[in-house]
């Protein structure tokens, strides 16, 4: 799932992005993906502790779908924060 902002995927080579795989617990740090959701065909687990970069080359395709819904960004946002070891309480 890219996440880095739409004004920086426009002038830098690369995105940022958080890996989505199929399986894998639910934590503070791994976020679930309902199918559907983005254009995911699977149910499927973002794990924000793996944020990495990737090649815009890699993405010649486009996005699978629309953009997540904000609730599923923000818990992404928290996860990453967690991941980087700020205490980031759930929201209200």
């Amino acid at each position: 799932m890219v996440v880095s902002a739409d004004i920086r995927n426009r002038i830098a080579d690369d995105v940022m992005v958080v890996p989505i795989f199929s399986h894998g617990a639910i934590g503070p740090t791994h976020v679930r993906l309902a199918r559907g959701s983005g254009g995911i065909k699977k149910n499927s687990v973002l794990f924000c502790e793996e944020l990495t970069t990737l090649d815009r080359d890699f993405l010649t395709h486009g996005p699978l779908g629309a953009p997540v819904a904000s609730e599923i960004l923000g818990a992404v946002l928290r996860a990453v924060r967690r991941a980087l070891g700020e205490t980031v309480p759930e929201p209200a």
